[in-house]
């Protein structure tokens, strides 16, 4: 089969990739815009496109439509063959939920800033000074809204952290350990815990679901995290429930990212680089060593199940007649 890498994040996935084929196939990389020699013509004898993203040229005999990774928001589906089935790759539920708890501890456990303070003579910290007591993230409560890979594995560290976890979910949770509401109560659940976190993916239900009632039901001082997609949380809604300083805010997903013709843009129309209660990041929760091993099992897997005909893994879009 002809297999084709487009793009430079898809090709991030390509190395070690024909290891662990069950056969030997043909494997092209190509750029995004797919305007180089040869590469349009490649696009278009694939018989399995692996990328991120999918605009609506290009693909002709495609059957298989391979991401990398979760999110499918940047694929036009109705653009694709009808013979051509979408498929997923998680594996990145274990670096997120490691990212949402250094960033929760971090406020908890000031490491870096005790080390500074030392090295000047500075012992505020120090067991037996009243002054440098810190808080604990056990004493504290998280509202996970998503009970997918991401939020359980979120879930299962706060739990062991001695957190109280609620969670927030489409369909029922059955968890004895765990507070379960359902996502049209979101404004509820968001009023009863000190961080709220999104871990949903972006699509036509889940834009703007946390929006200007949910923020407003979040009692003071509570943290906003986001690591699901950005526009699931308002953009125009978070930006003024933070301004003030209510609210602090983690985010690592956001509403305008780097292109070819913009590489290294502002991540949001608001100035929240601007807002010293938010803390950002690019995106880079799920971006490991392990996550891109993981994944890249699961493009090969789907290779050789497709080979095989067998049935695929991970579908989010069958083929349609």
């Amino acid at each position: 089969m002809n297999i084709v890498f487009y793009g430079p994040n898809a090709a991030t996935f390509e190395p070690g990739l024909s290891e662990q084929l069950d056969m030997p196939h043909k494997i092209t990389v190509i750029s995004d815009a797919a305007d180089s020699p040869g590469e349009a013509e490649a696009l278009a004898s694939a018989d399995v496109v692996v990328g991120v993203h999918y605009a609506g040229k290009g693909v002709q005999n495609a059957r298989l439509f391979q991401l990398p990774a979760a999110g499918f928001d940047k694929v036009d589906m109705d653009a694709l063959p009808t013979s051509c089935a979408v498929c997923n790759a998680f594996g990145h539920e274990n670096a997120i939920a490691e990212y949402v708890m250094a960033a929760l501890l971090s406020r908890h456990v000031p490491l870096a800033d005790a080390d500074a303070r030392l090295r000047q003579g500075d012992w505020h910290y120090w067991a037996g000074g009243p002054d440098g007591l810190r808080t604990e993230m056990g004493q504290q409560s998280i509202g996970i809204v998503g009970h997918g890979h991401i939020g359980k594995a979120v879930k299962e560290r706060a739990l062991a952290f001695g957190m109280t976890v609620h969670v927030a979910n489409r369909s029922p949770v059955e968890d004895a350990r765990i507070t379960t509401h359902e996502l049209d109560a979101l404004p509820e659940m968001a009023g009863q815990v000190d961080v709220l976190l999104n871990t949903l993916p972006l699509t036509g239900r889940t834009a703007g679901l946390i929006g200007a009632e949910v923020l407003a039901a979040i009692r003071d001082g509570a943290i906003v995290m986001n690591v699901g997609r950005g526009p699931v949380i308002d953009e125009d809604a978070l930006f003024a429930a933070l301004k003030d300083g209510r609210l602090n805010a983690i985010l690592d997903t956001w509403y305008v990212y780097p292109s070819r013709d913009d590489p290294n843009p502002q991540p949001s129309k608001h100035p929240f680089c601007n807002l010293p209660n938010v803390l950002i990041t690019p995106h880079m929760s799920g971006w490991t060593n392990g996550t891109i091993a993981r994944r890249t099992a699961t493009v090969a897997e789907n290779i050789n199940r497709l080979a095989r005909g067998d049935d695929l893994i991970n579908v989010v879009s069958e083929p349609h007649s």
